[in-house]
């Protein structure tokens, strides 16, 4: 099939409006609390403009490389190695609020080897899987070198502790392993198999217990562990159908813990509505759309892999986000791809896109 001169523009012109909007989401939620804080209301909005600067650069960089470049062990080995020692690293750095999940970096931030991670992840499946889709289901050849790579990954995520990224691992792994054709049952044996490592982690470790009690009612401490749910349902509940305006939401002056963050999408709530919120939804359903189109139009299997691996992450970690946020799901700390402030995730799903962007330029 000939290559297209030009990329998806739908797709390209959906992750543009997330990023500018994502800009002015993350101002108006952090203004006053960065004054307050850091002594100026762009503190925030001006370190994420950098990295959503840098993102763009990597996006239009990586969407004029030849995807087929990315199908070779001797950068997929490296880039997995790397990624793992990263993932490592983190234990040596000083904890933040009892986690180990950044590599602080002189002169830049911090960087979070997670987010690397899920990327690295689709990668080395799309490899993997593109030559086993008749051998899917061969537990030694096919199944075992698929899995153990992304479970050391998770295993480390998880010791960091961050429970949400490494769910949304977890769910792009078996969905990759679904889209190359692996039976059910496989996939039951897995969550079977995982279940028990959930029960303890989610009902053993005493501030995961906690958050699950607060899930189930929130209401029984409205000014402890619910508090944070509580905040984040008034937010959605006042915004009403369309909003209290821009920059004049209430709950991020001091109500709301991390209103430009985990919890952004509240904000976006408050002050844009109903209406708001479904323009955010109907965005990422966009963009999932075009993904996943690219992936099953593909000729090219590893093409088909990466251009699902790289749409379901961004879609399984948003419906993560918003389901946090309404409820729906207890508390944890997973930000919204492109919209939520943070250097590392904006400028990995920026490089992401870019790589996907690629793709779709071999689908007419």
């Amino acid at each position: 099939m000939a290559k297209r001169v030009g990329v998806d523009k739908w797709l390209f012109g959906t992750v543009l409006l997330l990023v500018l909007f994502g800009l002015v989401s993350v101002f108006s939620a952090s203004a006053v609390l960065a004054k307050a804080t850091l002594g100026s209301p762009y503190a925030y909005v001006m370190k994420q403009a950098g990295f959503a600067l840098a993102g763009m650069v990597a996006l239009f960089v990586l969407m004029r490389v030849d995807y087929r470049k990315y199908n070779n062990p001797k950068l997929i080995f490296p880039l997995m190695a790397i990624t793992g020692v990263m993932l490592i690293a983190v234990f040596a750095m000083s904890g933040m609020n009892g986690a180990h999940r950044w590599i602080r970096l002189p002169g830049v931030g911090t960087l979070q080897p997670s987010e690397l991670a899920k990327p690295v992840i689709v990668l080395f499946l799309a490899w993997f899987l593109q030559t086993r889709i008749h051998a899917i289901d061969h537990l030694k050849e096919t199944i075992l070198p698929a899995v153990i790579p992304p479970l050391v990954f998770i295993a480390l995520i998880l010791k960091e502790p961050d429970l949400g990224t490494a769910l949304v691992c977890a769910a792009v792994v078996m969905l990759m392993l679904f889209l190359a054709g692996l039976q059910m049952k496989w996939l039951v044996a897995a969550v079977a198999c995982a279940s028990p490592v959930m029960y303890y982690m989610l009902f053993h470790v005493a501030w995961r217990a906690a958050r699950m009690k607060v899930f189930l009612n929130p209401e029984a401490d409205p000014k402890g562990a619910g508090f944070h749910i509580l905040q984040s349902l008034i937010a959605v509940g006042t915004g009403g159908i369309r909003g209290l305006g821009l920059m004049e939401g209430r709950q991020k002056l001091f109500y709301l813990p991390e209103p430009h963050t985990d919890f952004i999408f509240a904000n976006i709530c408050e002050e844009l509505g109903l209406i708001g919120a479904i323009c955010v939804l109907t965005a990422f359903c966009l963009l999932g759309y075009r993904g996943l189109r690219a992936a099953f139009l593909s000729t090219d299997p590893f093409a088909r892999f990466l251009a699902f691996g790289l749409s379901t992450a961004i879609l399984v970690q948003a419906f993560f986000n918003m389901s946090v946020v309404l409820a729906l799901l207890p508390t944890k700390g997973i930000p919204l791809p492109f919209i939520s402030s943070g250097g590392t995730s904006v400028f990995v799903t920026l490089a992401c896109m870019g790589v996907l962007l690629n793709v779709t330029r071999e689908i007419d």
